[in-house]
């Protein structure tokens, strides 16, 4: 197997844009991701960078953005209230998530990949982007932000505290992101769009917002967390659950770049480099990441054809970090919102939705059944009673 994979100076304009726009793109995905996780803004840029670095150097998909994905950061967001919101034990479950990855490359495990029945894929997918719009939904109302999906539509029993500033930012994003044109987002990318569009506003009229808050700029500090006995069997658990999103996540990924470029990824090198990346990222504070469908997409359209895309998406991430790092600080949380409630409703498995009628019977019980343990069975849930006053709210809205 090659060190390196597809790498070629033939397309260096295309690869240009193509990195160019991928890190417009990621910037405000990033941000909100990091945001979303609850280990603040930095860690999603920092996941952003040294993913999408390592994962493009090494991996096994040359068209392949890496970095925060939706599916990640619901995972890491149980994952840090599960342990009490140390960072220091999230860090090193990320690192050795990566360990695990390199090793199914290695031992040939990702070609499996395609085993997976459509139906599991379908309800997990659609489970997390019910989680991402749930935890959402109180955010952009200005309600404050909770760590599940029962807490979180708990909030909606306040609806009537909502902040009116929050709320019509988070709406103005949405718009933009559900109605700007695909001729107007190929060139400025709806997330830019809604990000500036949303601090200006906020920083200008509408001023009674929750902002992202300091972000410091500079460089990441590499740090190692040393377990305890008692600690790491569940570490370790977690750290395979990560480790299995992560390399489905990726290669479902890779196969959608195959069929925009008629290419052929390669699968176990792919799960090689994503765990290098994610295992640096641990080291050094980062979030965790895997192949971004979007940004993958956008790169393409934009040019890019080799991995030489993805590390200047990096580099230009990098830049932003080092020199524009405390300008992010002013993007009010209701815009990030919107935009990760775009994201929830595409992860969302529509199509199988709207062919549910030519579905086997099995097939829809596994896609539920799925869905509903991905929502709702949770270690970090509240008691399940707590869905009493959720449906008393909602009855009365119905009523």
């Amino acid at each position: 197997m090659k060190i390196f994979h597809g790498f070629n100076i033939s397309n260096l304009r295309g690869d240009f844009f193509g990195g160019l726009t991928a890190a417009v793109v990621a910037l405000p995905l990033a941000l909100a991701f990091g945001v979303a996780s609850g280990l603040g803004p930095l860690p999603g840029l920092y996941g952003a960078i040294i993913v999408g670095f390592f994962a493009a150097l090494f991996g096994g998909t040359s068209t392949q953005i890496s970095g925060p994905t939706g599916p990640m950061t619901v995972v890491i967001a149980s994952i840090f209230l599960h342990f009490d919101r140390n960072l220091e034990i999230v860090f090193f479950i990320i690192s050795l998530s990566g360990l695990m990855q390199v090793l199914v490359g290695c031992t040939n495990l990702g070609t499996y990949v395609k085993t997976i029945p459509d139906s599991v894929v379908t309800g997990f997918m659609s489970g997390i982007g019910i989680i991402i719009i749930c935890l959402q939904i109180p955010v952009l109302l200005g309600l404050g932000s909770e760590g599940n999906v029962i807490s979180s539509l708990l909030k909606l029993q306040y609806i009537s505290d909502y902040k009116i500033d929050s709320l019509i930012i988070g709406l103005t994003g949405l718009l933009i992101m559900v109605f700007v044109s695909k001729k107007i987002d190929s060139y400025i990318p709806r997330p830019v769009i809604a990000l500036i569009v949303g601090s200006l506003l906020a920083s200008f009229y509408f001023t009674n917002q929750t902002l992202i808050g300091y972000i410091p700029s500079g460089i990441p500090s590499f740090s190692i967390y040393i377990p305890t006995l008692v600690e790491l069997p569940e570490i370790i658990f977690y750290a395979a659950m990560l480790a299995s999103l992560g390399v489905i996540d990726s290669l479902l990924t890779s196969i959608v770049a195959d069929n925009m470029t008629n290419t052929n990824h390669m699968p176990n090198k792919e799960s090689i480099g994503q765990g290098i990346g994610n295992f640096f990222s641990g080291l050094l504070g980062g979030l965790a990441g895997a192949g971004a469908t979007m940004r993958t997409v956008i790169n393409i359209q934009s040019g890019g054809k080799t991995p030489f895309s993805g590390l200047l998406h990096s580099v230009v991430l990098i830049m932003i970090l080092m020199f524009f790092g405390s300008y992010a600080g002013m993007i009010p949380l209701a815009i990030l919102a919107s935009i990760l409630l775009k994201v929830g409703y595409d992860i969302i498995d529509w199509n199988f939705v709207y062919s549910i009628k030519s579905k086997s019977k099995i097939d829809i019980f596994i896609a539920l059944a799925v869905i509903l343990m991905i929502v709702f069975i949770n270690k970090t849930l509240e008691p399940i009673e707590q869905l009493e006053p959720i449906i008393t709210f909602f009855s009365t809205i119905v009523l």
